[in-house]
């Protein structure tokens, strides 16, 4: 907006200059960086809650990850490692949570709602920066346990090595982790840029904003996808893999739900020949997107009924060596 001229003492007015304040009701990252700190916290309280979980059930010799790779029977040594598996499992709860309120508030509009819709448009907001900053602490607690690990080499080549298995695409070459790694870092570098381009809408246009932020069910996809193919917690088929997939049943139903009944008409399906239908192509990718939700929606009951959840047996003989070969000079 612009200010209003104002007279000088000469009679002269000044002329019009653009005013950089953001508009009173604009929402900025720095005042959501703010209302972050309970949802934060209780973030770090269940982060700290699950590392002591973990460390306990190691120490108890139930521990999953100790059954995955029998070297990492010592969690004082181990630790970097459990915190990084702790901040996974806190994020991918917060990502489940901000993907929830975000379907929620796209998505038919619920009769009754148990707060305000601009309580729960802060909450998806503050989730989403807690889930970044919590998916970012996971990857670096597994680079700092790697470059605990290496020990064998240099401090250059141990720092190396830890940030690039960590947080290069594709540099991890050990078992799983080869697919599984690259999609968490995936999701990571999504996340961070989908997120925080709310703040800058403004600049970009609602429009293309709103087409990219439809990318973050994306995100989701990858973090659920690496965490059942490298979470150890989740590695066999047991009740936590059976929860993580009980978890994705209600993202399912409410994405379908948003695409069969669309807040926005112009996002509504009719019939191709028909006035505001739109393209062809893109009437064509707004069908299949609702046939592939719904697909997803059967899918997972399938998996939940028959206990088919792609989960391993425990081995009788575990294997006795590292997945992940230390460096030598």
């Amino acid at each position: 907006m612009l200010p209003e001229t104002t007279p000088e003492d000469d009679g002269t007015t000044t002329p019009p200059t653009p005013d950089r304040r953001p508009p009173a009701d604009r929402v900025t990252l720095k005042a959501d960086l703010r209302a972050t700190l309970p949802d934060a916290s209780a973030a770090f309280v269940l982060t700290a809650a699950v590392f002591v979980f973990f460390w306990a059930r190691m120490e108890s010799g139930d521990s999953a990850t100790v059954a995955v790779m029998p070297f990492m029977d010592d969690p004082r040594t181990y630790w970097m490692y459990l915190l990084s598996q702790a901040f996974g499992w806190s994020g991918l709860l917060w990502a489940w949570g901000t993907v929830m309120l975000g379907l929620l508030l796209s998505g038919p509009r619920p009769a009754r709602l148990p707060v305000s819709r601009q309580v729960l448009e802060r909450w998806h907001r503050t989730t989403s920066l807690t889930t970044m900053a919590l998916m970012f602490a996971h990857a670096l607690m597994f680079s700092a346990e790697l470059v605990r690990y290496e020990a064998q080499v240099g401090w250059a080549r141990r720092l190396w090595v830890g940030f690039a298995d960590a947080f290069v695409p594709g540099w991890y070459d050990s078992g799983t982790g080869r697919i599984a790694i690259p999609l968490g870092q995936g999701a990571l570098y999504l996340a961070i840029p989908l997120g925080l381009l709310f703040y800058v809408r403004h600049r970009i246009g609602a429009n293309a904003w709103r087409r990219l932020h439809r990318f973050v069910i994306v995100v989701y996809v990858l973090s659920v996808w690496h965490t059942l193919l490298y979470g150890t917690n989740v590695w066999y088929g047991e009740w936590p893999r059976t929860v993580l997939w009980l978890l994705q049943l209600p993202v399912a139903v409410l994405l379908l739900l948003r695409l069969l009944r669309p807040a926005r008409r112009a996002e509504r399906l009719r019939a191709p020949a028909r006035p505001g239908s739109g393209s062809l192509p893109g009437w064509v990718l707004r069908a299949a997107g609702r046939i592939a939700a719904a697909a997803v929606v059967i899918g997972l009951l399938a998996v939940v009924a028959s206990g088919h959840d792609g989960g391993r047996d425990r081995p009788t003989d575990p294997p006795t060596s590292s997945p992940h070969a230390p460096e030598t000079e």
